[in-house]
């Protein structure tokens, strides 16, 4: 299949003009000027003139079908996919869970079957090690050797998913030795966990309380020791989901004194705040994540880490569970209601109309935060994250002047399987129109053209290129 979109104005990290982009297959074949005067009829024809081309978002932190807090992520690899793909992210990279104990082989081949013949767009994977004996190093050249160059560990939740500073350097150093990255989930896990008993004991046990008991500067502290950690180690670090005014300071200094560090934050923390859990009748229940929505005036200083590149990227830390039937199961107390809120589908319009209508940054940037700098990160580019021949045709069509109101009684704005949105009420200007993923229309004016087909991504090692 061959298509044409003509005369749209394509933008990428570094890029902003007015062309025709040819697509045979899967490709960008040709970037121009009328090109359907010199080209054979395309199959299909897009008139883009007065719209944006971006290159299709890369959502580099999702939770699809994942079990947690005795439920399952209301998502899975067709619902979520989907409705990534409607908000314009054409690849995700979820995360892999190796069981602990278990071989994190093994956890990979589950996340596969989970995945398989059910996305609708391009997907990866991280692995989340909880365990990391020496005797089991190995498997971690194993895992990059199958296009898994990323691991996530955890500092937070003590007999789930927590592991020790010695198992952290161990899997530091050797990541670093096989050309890899490490994810962190920087929170010390264990004052926390005293914090929380003191709080439950005391009575306090509403929403509230789930931020209450988690402190910024507990945050902060996980940051500076992975980062520590990292540096003696010498692998490449990335915070995940940074949420707060001191944690990011923590990356401003270790940055300045040459570690290589990245960090992310998510929509979440940038458009919602602390005051949202003083909802009544349980509903603060809905934001109930981790880490926690802080304080408001956290978010300016965010996005000031945006603008002047202290934050690499943008992504949504999309891990949904239903407010009747899920988030419930705590309603006798803030521990038990499972954590993760919904947002893959909103991050392209929200980012845009924060970043770009709002003056925040130029437009470039805002394309190097929603896919760009998430691809060179994590060995995707320039396969992926940028408009260019010889790149995936990933694509997204984008109105920069329609108005849309995100709510879960919006079908334009919400094919998410969950029952509420995290953005209830917000009004966004900038609208994906049209998705392309590898050449194929996916979503066009709201409706969906191909459903599934979406592949699995092996990613290249930190520094090397995927083509």
């Amino acid at each position: 299949m061959s298509v044409l979109i003509r005369g749209g104005r394509v933008v990428t990290a570094v890029d902003d003009y007015i062309a025709d982009v040819w697509i045979e297959g899967e490709k960008v074949a040709e970037i121009g000027m009328d090109l359907s005067h010199r080209i054979p009829q395309a199959s299909r024809v897009f008139e883009a003139a007065g719209k944006l081309l971006f290159p299709g978002g890369i959502d580099a932190h999702t939770h699809m079908d994942m079990p947690f807090g005795g439920t399952t992520s209301a998502d899975d690899f067709d619902s979520g996919t989907v409705a990534a793909a409607h908000g314009g992210t054409t690849t995700i990279i979820d995360f892999a869970i190796q069981q602990k104990g278990r071989s994190t082989l093994e956890g990979l081949d589950i996340w596969h079957e989970k995945a398989h013949a059910k996305a609708t767009i391009d997907y990866a994977f991280h692995m989340i090690i909880t365990d990391m004996p020496h005797e089991r190093l190995p498997e971690m050249e194993r895992l990059a050797g199958m296009g898994v160059t990323s691991y996530k560990l955890f500092m937070a939740y003590p007999g789930v998913l927590y592991v020790d500073d010695g198992t952290l350097y161990r899997t530091f150093r050797q990541a670093g030795l096989n050309g890899t990255r490490i994810n962190m989930h920087a929170e010390n896990g264990i004052v926390i966990d005293e914090i929380i008993r003191e709080a439950v004991a005391d009575g306090k046990i509403e929403p509230k309380y789930h931020a209450l008991t988690r402190p910024t500067r507990m945050e902060a502290e996980g940051v500076h020791r992975a980062i520590a950690i990292a540096e003696v180690a010498n692998v490449p670090l990335y915070i995940v989901h940074l949420s707060s005014a001191d944690a990011l300071e923590e990356v401003k200094r270790g940055r300045a004194r040459g570690v290589d560090v990245q960090a992310e934050t998510c929509p979440q923390y940038l458009f919602l705040d602390q005051s949202w859990y003083d909802r009544p009748d349980f509903e603060g229940a809905k934001w109930v994540m981790t880490p926690a929505l802080r304080e408001k005036w956290n978010q300016e200083v965010l996005w000031q880490g945006l603008k002047l590149g202290h934050l690499a990227n943008v992504a949504t830390d999309h891990c949904p569970f239903c407010f009747g039937g899920q988030k419930e199961l705590g309603r006798e107390s803030f521990t038990k209601i499972p954590n993760g809120a919904p947002g893959v589908e909103n991050r392209l319009s929200l980012m845009y109309h924060g970043a770009v209508v709002q003056g925040r940054m130029s437009i470039n940037r805002f394309v190097e935060l929603t896919s760009t700098s998430a691809a060179k990160t994590f060995g995707l580019f320039p396969k992926k994250g940028t408009i260019a021949v010889g790149s995936d045709a990933d694509i997204v069509i984008f109105d920069p002047n329609k108005v849309q109101t995100i709510s879960v009684h919006n079908p334009a704005t919400h094919h998410m399987r969950v029952d509420y949105s995290a953005y209830e009420g917000h009004e966004v200007q900038g609208w994906t129109e049209t998705v392309l993923s590898r050449g194929r229309v996916v979503v066009h004016r709201g409706s969906l053209e191909t459903h599934k087909g979406g592949q699995f991504i092996a990613r290249a090692r930190v520094g090397e290129l995927l083509r």
